[in-house]
C-alpha cells in the first residue's frame, strides 16, 4: 500500500465507522472481509466523490454516465460489496475472476486471496479498465490482473476460477460462468428474475448452479452480449402508467388499452406484517406464482389519479387478459403496521383480486419468515422432466428453477437461499 500521510485526516476515521456499521447491521459477518474493508482506502479509488461520499455505507458512487445521463459504471454501496464478499467467501491463495471493474473491490478481493492467490478483473468498456488498472497500481495492488473483453464468454485463459463475482445486473447466466468454474466453486451474480434483482451466491454441482443465499440488491445493467432489454406497456397510450416486462410483453398487449379506465375494485386480505418486518421473500414469491407478474411505474407530472400506488416507481403487478391489478399497503390503526391489499381493474377483476390476494396469503401462511425459494440454474437445453421446483424461468442460455419449502418446514435436504429486504411494495 503506498504512503497515507496525504489522506485527509478523517479518512481512516470514516473509513472505520462505515466498517462499525455494516457490523452492526449484520452485513460484515467474518474477520477476514472486516479487515480487507479497513485496509483498503475506498476514497482513493472513488476520485471523483468526497471523502465523505466515498465512505457512505449505502451509497454507490457513479464513474461514468451515457450521454442521456444515466449511470453505466459505479463503485458498488460499501454495503453491496461487504454483503457479495460475504456471500463469495474467498480464501487465501484462491483464483478469482471479477467481471465488471471498478479498482476497489479488485483491491478488496486481493486482500482476502493474499499473495498466493490470483485476481482477475474484466470489463467491456475501456475507460473503466483504464481507470482500473491506473487506481490499482497507485494504490499498491499491481499484482491484479485487468483486462478489457466482453466477459460473455468469461475468460478462458485464466480459468478455472475458484469464485466468479459478477458486479452488473445479468439476466442470464452465459455457459462459461459455469464450465470455467472449479467444482464446488461459488458465482455470485447479480441475477434479474422478472424484474427483481438478487445478489445470489451459486455453487457448481457439475452442469448446474445450486442457490446457497439470495440478497436484495440493486446495478447498473450488463452490456455487451449480455445485455437484455425489458419491455414497457403504457397503458392507455399515454406516459402516464407503464408496466415494465423483464422476460415478453403479454400475449395479446391490446386487450389491455382500456383497463385502467374500467371501475377500480379495492379487495384487502387481512395480511398485516409490521414496519420494520422483513418482506423481500413475498416479492420474490408474487414473481414466481403469478404468470404475468409486472413492474409498475407511473409517472408523477402526467399523474391523473387513476392509479394510487405506494411507490410510484416501483410497484408490484400483474396481468391476465384484459385484467390489471397491483399490490397496495395501508397502515393499521396503531400506524406500527400496514396491511397488504389489491387495487384490480378489468372485466374479471374481481376473480383477479381474489387470485392476488389469495398468493399472498398463501405467502403469509405458508412462508412468511422463511429462507426463501431454492433457486438452481441448468443449461437451456436441459429437459422439463429433469428439473425440480415449482416453477421455470427459461433464459438464453439457462433454465432457473425455484422451490419454495415452508417456513416451518423442520429438514430441508439442501439449504434454501436466504432473501432479505423491508420494502412493502
Amino acid at each position: 500500500m503506498t504512503d497515507v500521510a496525504a489522506d485527509p485526516e478523517n479518512a481512516a476515521e470514516l473509513r472505520d465507522q462505515v466498517v462499525d456499521t455494516l457490523i452492526r447491521d449484520g452485513v460484515i459477518v467474518s474477520p477476514q472481509v472486516e479487515a480487507a474493508m479497513r485496509r483498503v482506502p475506498r476514497h482513493r479509488f472513488t476520485p471523483e466523490a468526497t471523502v465523505e461520499e466515498a465512505y457512505r455505507p449505502y451509497a454507490a458512487v457513479v464513474t461514468k454516465k451515457n450521454e442521456h445521463g444515466i449511470s453505466i459504471s459505479s463503485v458498488s454501496a460499501p454495503q453491496i460489496q461487504a454483503m457479495m464478499l460475504e456471500q463469495a467467501a474467498i480464501e487465501p491463495g484462491m483464483r478469482v475472476l471479477e467481471i465488471g471493474s471498478g479498482g476497489y473491490n479488485a483491491a478488496l478481493i486481493a486482500e482476502l486471496v493474499g499473495d498466493s492467490g490470483q485476481v482477475t478483473t474484466v470489463d467491456i468498456d475501456q475507460d473503466v479498465t483504464a481507470r482500473a488498472e491506473r487506481l490499482l497500481a497507485e494504490n499498491g495492488y499491481p499484482q491484479v490482473r485487468v483486462v478489457l473483453a466482453d466477459a460473455e464468454d468469461g475468460l478462458a485463459a485464466h480459468a478455472p476460477y475458484d469464485r466468479i463475482i459478477v458486479t452488473a445486473g445479468a439476466w442470464d447466466i452465459p455457459p462459461a460462468w459455469i464450465t470455467q468454474l472449479t467444482e464446488r466453486g461459488r458465482l455470485v451474480v447479480p441475477l434479474r428474475l422478472r424484474g427483481l434483482t438478487r445478489s445470489i451466491a451459486f455453487e457448481r454441482r457439475g452442469g448446474h448452479l445450486l442457490g446457497l443465499s439470495a440478497r436484495a440488491c440493486g446495478f447498473v445493467p450488463m452490456q455487451g452480449a449480455g445485455a437484455h432489454q425489458e419491455q414497457l406497456l403504457l397503458l392507455c397510450g399515454t406516459d402516464e402508467i407503464g408496466l415494465r416486462f423483464d422476460d415478453g410483453l403479454p400475449g395479446d398487449p391490446s386487450l389491455l388499452d382500456n383497463t385502467v379506465r374500467t371501475p377500480r375494485l379495492e379487495v384487502w386480505t387481512g395480511v398485516v406484517v409490521g414496519r420494520t418486518e422483513l418482506v423481500d421473500t413475498l416479492q420474490l414469491y408474487l414473481a414466481t406464482a403469478l404468470p404475468g407478474f409486472c413492474i409498475m411505474a407511473v409517472d408523477p407530472a402526467l399523474d391523473t389519479g387513476l392509479v394510487e400506488p405506494n411507490h410510484p416507481s416501483f410497484s408490484l403487478a400483474a396481468v391476465d387478459g384484459g385484467n390489471f391489478a397491483y399490490l397496495r399497503v395501508r397502515p393499521t390503526a396503531d400506524d406500527r403496521s400496514v396491511e397488504y391489499g389489491i387495487h384490480a381493474f378489468g372485466p374479471q377483476r374481481e376473480a383477479f383480486a381474489e387470485k392476488m390476494a389469495g398468493h399472498v396469503r398463501t405467502w403469509a401462511r405458508e412462508h412468511r419468515g422463511g429462507p426463501g425459494p431454492q433457486i438452481r440454474v441448468f443449461p437451456a437445453r436441459t429437459p422439463d422432466e429433469q428439473l425440480p421446483g415449482h416453477l421455470v424461468l427459461d433464459k438464453k442460455h439457462s433454465r432457473v428453477t425455484f422451490s419454495w419449502p415452508s417456513a416451518t418446514a423442520a429438514d430441508q435436504a439442501v439449504p434454501p437461499a436466504s432473501s432479505e429486504g423491508d420494502d412493502h411494495r
